[in-house]
C-alpha cells in the first residue's frame, strides 16, 4: 500500500496520539522506518523510481512537465515516455499477474498482466483502466480517479467531501478486484494525504484551526482502510508463516511552508534570465542572452550554445556559470535569516544512465519550509500561494512485513521482489 506524501515523523505522532490504530498494529510487527526519496521529491519521479528501481537518468522522468529536446517547448511526460522495467513488468517475466490501483504517472494506462488503474494525472478514466472492461464496473462503483483539487484548494468543505468519497472509490476497487484476480502482487496507492496537506497542514498543526478534527478524521479514516486490506491480506493463505509479504511506503514526507522561493524570478535579478515580452507566460518565453533557467519545483538548467535554440553559454563557460549560479543560490536566505538551499548537486551527484542530457544542470535541496518554484509571473523572490504544505525528501517511511530495511525508495522494488521471486 502506499499513502502518497505521508511523513514518518506524522505517522509516528499519529500513532504516539491513538489516532491511526490499526497501522501502529501493522508497524509494531517488524521493520517501520524513515527513508529518503528521489531529489527533486516529486511524486512523478518517485513513483517512477519506485516502479523501477532506477533513477531520472535511467527511467527518463524529471519532474512533472519537461522540455522536448533542443527546444524550450515544455510537454507532460506520461506512462509512456518511462524507460525501463517496472515491478509488475518484472513478475510478468514469470507468468504472475498484478493488480495496480491508482499509482501515480502511469497514465495513460498500458497493458500489463492483471489490471492497471491509473493514478495522478489520469485525464480521462476511459484511457486510465487496462483491460477496458474493468471501466463500467469502476464507473458503476463511483470510483473516481482523484478528488477536484481546483475546486478543493478554495472550498475546504467540499475538499473533505471529496477526499472520503475518493477514498470509499479506492476501498471498494481494492475489495473488487482483490476477489475477481487471481493476483500474485496487488499494489493500492492513497493520494488524498497528499492533496489534504497541500491545502491544510496548518490545519494538523493547530489544534484550533477550524478542520483540525477533520484532519485528524480523514487520517482515521485512511486507517480503517489499510486495516481492511491488511485484515484481508491475514486471510491469505501463506501469510501466517511469513511465506506473503505486505508493505507499504510513501513517496515523500510533508512539512509547513515559510516561503514559496520563485527561482526564475532569482535568476531575472542576476542578470542570468532575460525574456522575449514584459509579461511572460511561461519558461517558453525565454529572451536572448540568458545564461540559466529554472523549471519546477527545484530544477535549473544552463542555456548552453548548440544546445537551446538562444543558447548564450558557451562549453567552455558551463562549468564556471553552473558553479557562480549555485554559490550564489547556497548563499541565498530569507527574511529571518535562514539559508534557502541544503544543498544545491551538480547533475552528475544525483543522475547517471543514457538519459543525463535530458537532466537539470543544478537541482536545489531546500531546508524545510522553503518551497521552491519555477514561476515566471511574478516580480518578487519570495512569496506565498494557497497552498501551506510541501513535499520533504528526507521524511517518507517504509513498512516491510519481512522485516527487511529500506533507506531509500530506490531499494524499495528490489526489497519487495527479492523473497517474491525467491521464493521456494
Amino acid at each position: 500500500m502506499g499513502l502518497d506524501g505521508v511523513p514518518f515523523t506524522l505517522l509516528e505522532a499519529l500513532i504516539k496520539a491513538g489516532r491511526i490504530p490499526n497501522m501502529a498494529s501493522i508497524f509494531s510487527r517488524c521493520y517501520f522506518g524513515r527513508t529518503t526519496v528521489c531529489i527533486p521529491e516529486i511524486s512523478s519521479v518517485s513513483w517512477s523510481s519506485f516502479m523501477t528501481g532506477t533513477q531520472s537518468a535511467e527511467h527518463g522522468i524529471f519532474g512533472f512537465m519537461d522540455f522536448q529536446p533542443g527546444t524550450y517547448k515544455m510537454y507532460f511526460p506520461n506512462f509512456s515516455h518511462l524507460k525501463g522495467k517496472t515491478i509488475w513488468d518484472e513478475l510478468a517475466r514469470q507468468d504472475r499477474k498484478s493488480v495496480v490501483i491508482n499509482m501515480p504517472a502511469t497514465y495513460p494506462a498500458r497493458q500489463i498482466d492483471g489490471v492497471l488503474i491509473s493514478g495522478f494525472v489520469a485525464i480521462d478514466i476511459n484511457k486510465a483502466v487496462y483491460p477496458s472492461s474493468f471501466i463500467a464496473p469502476l464507473n458503476a462503483m463511483g470510483y473516481r480517479i482523484d478528488v477536484d483539487t481546483m475546486k478543493a484548494r478554495q472550498d475546504h468543505d467540499f475538499l473533505f467531501q471529496d477526499l472520503h468519497a475518493t477514498l470509499e472509490g479506492r476501498r471498494k476497487a481494492a475489495d473488487y478486484l482483490w476477489d475477481d484476480i487471481d493476483w500474485d502482487l496487488f499494489i493500492v496507492v492513497i493520494t488524498g494525504t497528499d492533496r489534504l496537506m497541500h491545502f491544510l497542514w496548518e490545519a494538523y498543526e493547530q489544534e484550533e484551526h477550524a478542520y483540525h478534527q477533520a484532519f485528524l478524521d480523514y487520517y482515521h479514516k485512511v486507517d480503517a482502510v489499510v486495516g481492511h486490506v491488511f485484515d484481508r491480506f491475514g486471510a491469505l493463505e501463506g501469510s501466517a508463516d511469513g511465506k506473503n509479504q505486505f508493505y507499504m511506503l510513501s513517496d515523500h514526507g510533508f512539512t509547513a511552508i515559510k516561503t514559496e522561493v520563485y527561482l526564475n524570478r532569482w535568476l531575472e535579478e542576476n542578470g542570468y534570465l532575460k525574456y522575449q515580452k514584459a509579461q511572460p507566460e511561461s519558461i517558453m518565453d525565454i529572451g536572448a542572452g540568458s545564461a540559466a533557467f529554472a523549471m519546477d519545483p527545484s530544477r535549473i538548467y544552463v542555456n548552453l550554445k548548440g544546445k537551446y535554440p538562444l543558447g548564450t553559454v558557451d562549453a567552455r563557460d558551463y562549468e564556471r556559470t553552473r558553479r557562480e549560479i549555485k554559490a550564489g543560490l547556497e548563499a541565498m536566505t530569507f527574511e529571518d535569516g535562514n539559508r534557502i538551499a541544503k544543498k544545491v548537486f551538480l547533475k552528475e551527484e544525483l543522475y547517471h544512465g543514457p538519459h543525463i542530457d535530458q537532466a537539470p544542470d543544478l537541482v536545489v535541496l531546500s531546508h524545510h519550509g522553503y518551497d521552491l518554484k519555477g514561476k515566471v509571473k511574478t516580480d518578487v523572490v519570495f512569496g506565498r500561494s494557497n497552498l501551506v504544505g510541501m513535499h520533504s525528501q528526507d521524511d517518507a517511511f517504509f513498512y516491510s512485513s519481512t522485516g527487511v530495511e529500506c533507506k531509500s525508495i530506490f531499494d524499495a522494488k528490489e526489497v519487495i521482489l527479492h523473497p517474491f521471486l525467491h521464493k521456494t
